[in-house]
Parts: C-alpha cells; structure tokens; sequence
C-alpha cells in the first residue's frame, strides 16, 4: 500500500463526505505529529505499536562490488515493535 491507497482507505472509513485532500491533510497531520514525537521521546500507539529512536555506531562495512573495507558512520535510525493486537491480525 502506497500513500495515494491509504489517504483513499482513510477516506472510505471516514465516509464518503469527505474528500481526498481533507483525508490527506488529516494524514500528512498524523505523520508530521508521530515525526516531531520522536524528536524528544518513543511513540506509542497504544494498540498498534510504538515508533522509538535506535543509535547505530560507526562500523567497517565491505563494498560488495570490491570487497573493500569501506567505514560507515554512526548515525540514528526508527525502529518499530508491533504490539500483540497488531501481530494476531495478520
């Protein structure tokens, strides 16, 4: 599912008196909320799961069409852990 699919999902389950830019305001609202959260801490999404900050350290990595040693930098990832209501319905 792509974005354009699921501002159309989000605009069928709201009814159909609402249009596509409202669902994609509404959307783009929840994403721009759940990025400026992990700014200063975790996410929860009590049902759903939660969204958290993950540190990766400097390593050595190796280019795959060489096979040099190649250094990578330490940098920050998202990290997301489904809760159990979430993992049952797939």
């Amino acid at each position: 599912m792509n974005k354009a699919e699921l501002i159309e999902a989000v605009q069928e389950h709201l009814g159909g008196n609402i249009t596509k830019r409202a669902a994609s305001d509404a959307l783009d609202a929840v994403l721009t909320a759940i990025a400026k959260g992990l700014k200063t801490s975790k996410v929860q999404l009590i049902g759903f799961g939660t969204f958290k900050v993950a540190k990766r350290s400097a390593r050595t990595g190796r280019n795959p069409k060489t096979g040099e040693a190649v250094k990578i930098k330490a940098s920050k990832t998202v990290r997301f852990v489904a809760y159990s209501a979430l993992k049952m319905a797939l």
